[in-house]
């Protein structure tokens, strides 16, 4: 498997990851891009617009796409904490003190690829390519499920224990919670 920066060349196979289907296909990541009032207002195709628009522009990617022969199997977005509006504005995710934050809030992994290591790795390759671009606070909001099993669409922002597996700590609770009931946290480690 190979971790690349999204970019027009991979914009086909990542397009294609998004259409298959579920939130992604609406969402195209762009959900913690967007305000609230935004948001409400906007469609699939907009969305999708949106990050291809993000894909072909300039300075760092607004993702990393994970290819296994071509075709992508996950998605992991990023980047720095200004460019996510809705996290400025959020009453339940807490907005913690710190310069160069960078949010990695975002995973997409193909049903052919679930339960294989794509996120873990996705949030590995995230977090190297943020300190590599200036970050020196890495920060998520991944669900806190103590172990047991959720809907796949309630963990697109990923799971604690696979952010503490990767060296983030928690930070401080929030009162957000997945659709499945299951409190977010902020999660946090040094890049």
């Amino acid at each position: 498997m190979d971790i690349v920066p999204a970019s027009p060349a991979v914009w086909p196979a990542l397009a294609e990851l998004f259409a298959a289907g579920g939130d992604p296909k609406w969402c195209w990541c762009q959900f913690w891009r967007k305000p609230g009032s935004n948001w409400s207002n906007t469609t699939a195709a907009d969305n999708r617009a949106d990050l291809e628009g993000l894909v072909g522009g300039d300075g760092p990617a607004p993702g990393l796409v994970a290819l296994r022969d071509g075709a992508a199997v996950g998605w992991v977005g990023l980047g720095p904490r200004e460019d996510f509006p809705r996290l400025a504005r959020s009453r339940t995710l807490p907005q913690l003190p710190g310069d160069d934050i960078w949010v990695i809030n975002c995973f997409v992994v193909a049903k052919i690829a679930r339960r294989s290591g794509v996120a873990r790795a996705l949030l590995a390759a995230a977090s190297e390519y943020a300190k590599g671009h200036g970050a020196r606070i890495l920060e998520g909001y991944p669900v806190a499920t103590d172990g047991g099993r959720i809907p796949s669409a309630s963990v697109y922002t990923g799971t604690a224990s696979m952010f503490e597996g990767a060296g983030f700590t928690k930070a401080a609770d929030s009162t957000s919670k997945a659709s499945a009931g299951t409190p977010r946290v902020v999660m946090r480690r040094n890049a």
